[in-house]
């Protein structure tokens, strides 16, 4: 359940091209700005403002005033950037997202329909179709000894060979308020987690992850 075709539909985002010639999703974290920076120079003008250096806004998207977004950058249709929302860069958003007030992105795909609506901090993660953060959830993105991150999955330990890896959800997954998902943190499809929960690890598709760590089958 870790390769990028068992998380997502690759249907859902600019990015899938890119993303097909990899094989696991942390792998396609280096390329992400190099990626936005191509993509950038082929979207049509007439669907795309291109208000700054690298940053690509389309003309269908809502961005508050209040909003601070830097290049790289790519912002789908029909987008909605709310108050004080902080797009570090490197950040391709697909279409039909919501990032929120005081929402910080940063090395991320998002793909199309992803929810990030309230204070969550989403770094160096890739977001599949339809995931959603409650509010407060955040990814975090860095190991508190700085080695380098591994993936953890049973018996199976993958070196991703990166000192930052975030969160890698699958498509259609749900995360509860005021969780935070630790590094190299892997959510197959359709599942979902308790609010107030700290993951780590993977977790199957079509599962649950309790706030106390225990994981069970949807019904």
């Amino acid at each position: 359940m870790l390769t990028i075709s068992d998380l997502y539909d690759l249907s859902h985002t600019r990015a899938a091209a890119y993303l097909a010639g990899q094989t696991y999703p942390w792998e396609a974290l280096e390329g992400i700005s190099a990626l936005i920076l191509s993509l950038g120079a082929s979207l049509p003008a007439a669907e795309f403002d291109h208000p700054e250096a690298d940053v690509w806004i389309a003309k269908s998207a809502s961005v508050a005033s209040s909003a601070c977004i830097h290049g790289p950058c790519i912002i789908g249709a029909d987008t909605e950037v709310r108050h004080c929302a902080f797009i570090r860069g490197s950040a391709l958003v697909g279409d039909g997202c919501v990032v929120g007030n005081s929402t910080e992105l940063k090395n991320v795909i998002l793909f199309d329909g992803v929810q990030v609506p309230h204070y969550n901090y989403v770094g160096d993660s890739i977001l599949g179709h339809l995931a959603h953060m409650g509010a407060g959830a955040i990814t975090s993105n860095v190991r508190s000894d700085r080695l380098p991150v591994v993936v953890h999955d049973g018996a199976q330990h993958m070196e991703t060979g990166r000192k930052k890896v975030g969160a890698m959800l699958g498509d259609r997954v749900e995360v509860g308020c005021n969780s935070v998902l630790n590094p190299g943190t892997v959510i197959g499809r359709g599942s979902s987690v308790y609010p107030t929960s700290c993951v780590r690890g993977t977790v199957p598709g079509a599962s649950i992850w309790k706030s106390d760590g225990t994981v069970v089958a949807m019904r």
